[in-house]
């Protein structure tokens, strides 16, 4: 009598084929809403780290830092959208008319994914060498971002009067 050959027969490598496509078909919805969640999450962490570093720079070189959506490091009044990224910029000393200095810059947001100030925090976020988030024009700076996507709860980025940014996982469903 002949020995058997090991390995699989025709039978076995289908029927272990279809289990696997059947596994794939169930997982893969889940694994793109958790890669969606993970997209927004990052995106509010980034948001979040980028003040608390901005507020730390106006401190520590004591004067003015701007963190600005992007297409306008030149701040304040900027019309661009925060979802394009923002740069974190030095004003030129005394009030110049030279060009700000970039201190970091963030990337875009990945698709689908809409990030929205608040009338106060809407156009920039200005930090004084105390560390206060305050306007060009000193006014009081405090407000929130939302940062949303489709079919998601909403994450909120508050600005405090002290110029403390902190997250919130609100329940608000995002539009």
């Amino acid at each position: 009598m002949n020995a058997p050959t090991p390995g699989f027969t025709l039978v076995e490598l289908l029927v272990a084929l279809a289990i696997t496509g059947m596994l794939l078909g169930l997982g893969a919805p889940a694994a793109g809403a958790w890669l969606a969640e993970h997209q927004l999450e990052e995106r509010a962490d980034a948001l979040l780290h980028a003040l608390d570093r901005a507020r730390s720079e106006a401190v520590k070189r004591g004067s003015r830092v701007h963190v600005c959506p992007d297409a306008s490091a030149a701040c304040p009044g900027s019309a661009a959208g925060w979802e394009g990224g923002w740069t974190i910029a030095v004003p030129p000393a005394g009030g110049g008319t030279g060009a700000p200095v970039a201190i970091a810059h963030e990337r875009a947001a990945a698709p689908g994914i809409t990030v929205r100030g608040n009338r106060p925090v809407a156009d920039y976020v200005s930090y004084t060498s105390l560390g206060y988030a305050r306007r060009v024009d000193g006014a009081l700076q405090m407000g929130s971002f939302t940062v949303c996507r489709s079919g998601h709860k909403a994450r909120k980025i508050v600005l405090a009067n002290s110029g403390r940014a902190r997250l919130e996982r609100t329940r608000e469903s995002c539009p």
